[in-house]
Order: structure tokens, then C-alpha cells, then sequence
């Protein structure tokens, strides 16, 4: 059972309405829609305190949901990190690939089409988008009309392939984006799944420079971590259940 059915379930059993729940949960009865027909996830519960007032109006044990949105959300971020990823929709594959340097799109598409939506895909997309928007986009969770929508306001784009600095025209403006790994050499014993999990930048990409320290400081005996274990980690320590304010 997840959060929308159980609320569901016991506003039928209560004969309440969406809009008793928005009243009393003190947010819009939209809201409430969305969240119900899962169009909306569940609000990370050390953030809100919607899964009280709402426990509280669907007579639930106090903390039962909000656990069950953790649940939930832990579900299904294990299901976004170790499943493999689908291809990215069509229209923004083709999009992207018409606006890159046009000597480069036979190389850029035979690459892409090799994986779906593999790392170099991934890479060259989340730079797009960001600078589209100006700040960090999460494109596992953009919709297709979304992502071609911030798309379109990319003039062209360049990459080369060896060191990975891009070269990309917006609205007339060109921007360049260096990336220096060759001339920082990594540290002496990195483990494996941290190196994996730095160079992937759909797992690390907005990790800041003390979390990336304190994942370098863990230490293991035998069985070393994947990237994976690393990414869970890193969503472990920015969890404020995990790390409660003083008080």
C-alpha cells in the first residue's frame, strides 16, 4: 500500500471529501487531487508536516504515514538508481542531436544510440538543460514536453570528446565549460565505487565539496561499496531525520 491508496482507503471508510482533507491539511484541494492520482510524489516527510495534520483528520496512528511515504520514497529512488535507464524520449534525443556541431552528429548519434540514454547522453543533456535553465534540472523527472520546451532555447552546442568541455550558444551568448580531471590527479586509494560514483554526474552531480570529504572519509574492511552505496549515502546525510537540528 503507498500514501495516495491509504488516504484514499480511509476517506471512504470516513466519508470525507478531498476538499475536508485540503481544508484541514491546510493546503489546495488541487494539491490534494494531484497527490491522490499520483500525479504529484509524496513530500519528503522532515520537510512538511502535512502527514500529521492529514494522520490527524484520517484518524491514523500518529507517524504511520509518514513512514509510509518514507517507504514509498526510498522504493522508489532504490528503482531510479538500479534499474537501467530507458532511452530518453525521441524528440529531446533528436533535438539535441540537431543542434550539436554538425561534423559531430554522425559520431554523437552512433554513441548515443549505442546505450540507452548511456553516460555520455546523460552528461551532454543535464549540461543543456541546466544552462537552459539556469540552474540544476533533474531530467529523470522531466516530462517530454518539458525537456523539449528548455531545449528550444539552446541555439547549438559543442563538445569534445576527449576532455568533455562543451561550447554552447544560448540566445546568441556562448558559454564555455572546461572540466579539469586530467590536470587533478585523484587521490592515492580512492576506492573504486567513489571514483565511479564522482564521474557520474546523474549521482554526484550536486554533491558539495564537504559531502564529497566525508564520503572519502568511510572506510571499509573486505567487500567494497558500489556508486550506488555511495548516492544512498550521500541522500543518508542530507536526510534531516537522520542529522535532527539541535533543540
Amino acid at each position: 500500500m503507498d500514501v495516495s491508496l491509504l488516504i484514499r482507503q480511509r476517506l471512504d471508510e470516513l466519508g470525507l471529501e478531498q476538499r475536508d482533507l485540503a481544508a484541514a491539511a491546510q493546503v489546495t484541494e488541487s494539491y490534494i487531487s494531484q497527490l491522490l492520482a499520483r500525479k504529484k510524489a509524496p513530500p519528503a516527510p522532515g520537510r512538511t508536516e502535512i502527514y500529521e495534520r492529514i494522520g490527524r483528520v484520517l484518524k491514523l496512528p500518529r507517524g504511520e504515514l509518514s513512514s509510509l511515504a518514507e517507504l514509498q520514497r526510498q522504493e522508489e529512488l532504490r528503482k531510479k538508481v538500479t534499474e537501467p535507464h530507458r532511452p530518453l524520449f525521441n524528440e529531446c534525443r533528436e533535438l539535441i542531436l540537431r543542434k550539436s556541431a554538425p561534423a559531430r552528429q554522425k559520431e554523437l548519434r552512433r554513441i548515443f544510440e549505442k546505450e540507452p540514454f548511456g553516460e555520455l547522453e546523460r552528461f551532454v543533456t543535464q549540461k543543456l538543460l541546466d544552462v537552459a535553465r539556469c540552474g540544476p534540472t533533474d531530467i529523470f523527472n522531466l516530462s517530454t514536453k518539458d525537456c523539449v520546451s528548455l531545449l528550444e532555447m539552446i541555439d547549438s552546442w559543442d563538445i569534445d570528446l576527449k576532455t568533455f568541455g562543451m561550447e554552447v550558444v544560448q540566445r546568441g551568448r556562448l558559454k564555455r565549460f572546461e572540466f579539469s580531471e586530467q590536470k587533478t590527479p585523484e587521490p592515492v586509494g580512492l576506492a573504486p565505487g567513489l571514483a565511479q560514483f564522482l564521474k557520474d554526474a546523474s549521482l554526484s552531480g550536486d554533491a558539495t565539496e564537504a559531502e564529497i570529504e566525508f564520503l572519502k572519509a568511510l572506510k571499509f574492511k573486505g567487500k567494497q561499496p558500489s556508486s550506488i552505496y555511495y548516492y544512498r549515502e550521500l541522500q543518508n546525510l542530507r536526510d534531516p531525520l537522520h542529522f535532527p537540528s539541535a533543540g
